[in-house]
Formats: C-alpha cells, sequence, structure tokens
C-alpha cells in the first residue's frame, strides 16, 4: 500500500515538474503579479493532486490542468475586483501599474507597451490571445479548456488582436 501512494506522489512530482512553467506563465499574463500567480499556481496543482483520481482522460491531462488553472485565475480576478469594488477601467489601470512597477519585468518599451494593450482587453479576449500568441494553444485545445466554440474563439482572437494593434498605433 505505501508504494502506491509513493508512486502516486513520485508521478505527481514528475507531473508539476512538467507543466509548473507553462502553468505559472499562463496564470502570470492574467494577473501580472508574480507573488499572486505564484499562489495560484500552487492552488491550481493543490486541486489537480486533489482530483487526480476523478480525471476522466476524455482530454488530455494538459488541457485539464489549464483548465483547472484558467478556472483558478478567473475567479481569482473577479474577487480581486469585488473586494477593491472597482470597475474594470480601475482594474485594468491597477493591473498597468503592477505592470510597471514589477521587479520581474524584464521586458523593452515596446513589450512594455504591447502587455498594456493587452490589459485594456476584456478577461475573456486577453485570455485567448494570450493562449494563442504567447502559448500557442490549438483552437480545439483552447475550447476543451475554456468551454467555448472554436469559432467564438476565433472571433475573439481576430477582436483582440485588431484592438491591440489600434492600441500600439494609436500611442
Amino acid at each position: 500500500m505505501c508504494r502506491q501512494g509513493e508512486s502516486k506522489n513520485f508521478g505527481f512530482r514528475l507531473l508539476v515538474d512538467k507543466y509548473n512553467q507553462r502553468v505559472y506563465w499562463h496564470i502570470r499574463r492574467m494577473v501580472i503579479s508574480h507573488e499572486d500567480a505564484n499562489d495560484l499556481v500552487q492552488d491550481t496543482f493543490l486541486k489537480v493532486w486533489k482530483n487526480l483520481d476523478s480525471f476522466r482522460a476524455d482530454s488530455e491531462l494538459f488541457t485539464w490542468i489549464y483548465r483547472i488553472a484558467t478556472n483558478e485565475t478567473l475567479t481569482f480576478l473577479k474577487k480581486k475586483k469585488r473586494q477593491y469594488f472597482i470597475s474594470f477601467t480601475d482594474y485594468e489601470n491597477k493591473l498597468e501599474q503592477s505592470l510597471t512597477d514589477d521587479n520581474y519585468f524584464s521586458g523593452d518599451e515596446i513589450q512594455l507597451k504591447l502587455q498594456k494593450a493587452i490589459l485594456k482587453l476584456p478577461e475573456k479576449q486577453r485570455l485567448v490571445f494570450q493562449m494563442k500568441y504567447f502559448e500557442t494553444i490549438k483552437y480545439e485545445e483552447m475550447s476543451e479548456i475554456l468551454g467555448t466554440s472554436v469559432g467564438a474563439l476565433k472571433a475573439s482572437y481576430h477582436i483582440a488582436v485588431k484592438k491591440i494593434e489600434k492600441s500600439l498605433t494609436s500611442d
């Protein structure tokens, strides 16, 4: 019996090692803060651990983990907005300020402008853009993760790109 537990622990460590970095950056691009991203990565893998026995392999493990990470992140962002009783624009400004003040941000001025333009997107468009542009996730996988049709995801991505282009050219 003890061997099975050790095997599960070892397998879980391998899983965390394999996906930790990708999950971190997926979350970090949404919440901006390094500390918040680290906390959410821990929450994500804790939830993965607790629910590992219920994973049904009708999707890939990566997809399942990303779905959990995405849901944890969206829930966190909603709580943050409610906690501060702020509008989307005020929250966007707060995230932008966090990006500017972030000691872990190592990008140049162009990357900072891109990140600020991305922050102006509604959450769903921002998430779709980041998953497609930065993580090169296929629409079919994204559809499983987000529970949205491929057509709607393509439309969201197209609209996000247009908004980012407009934001970058208007500065």
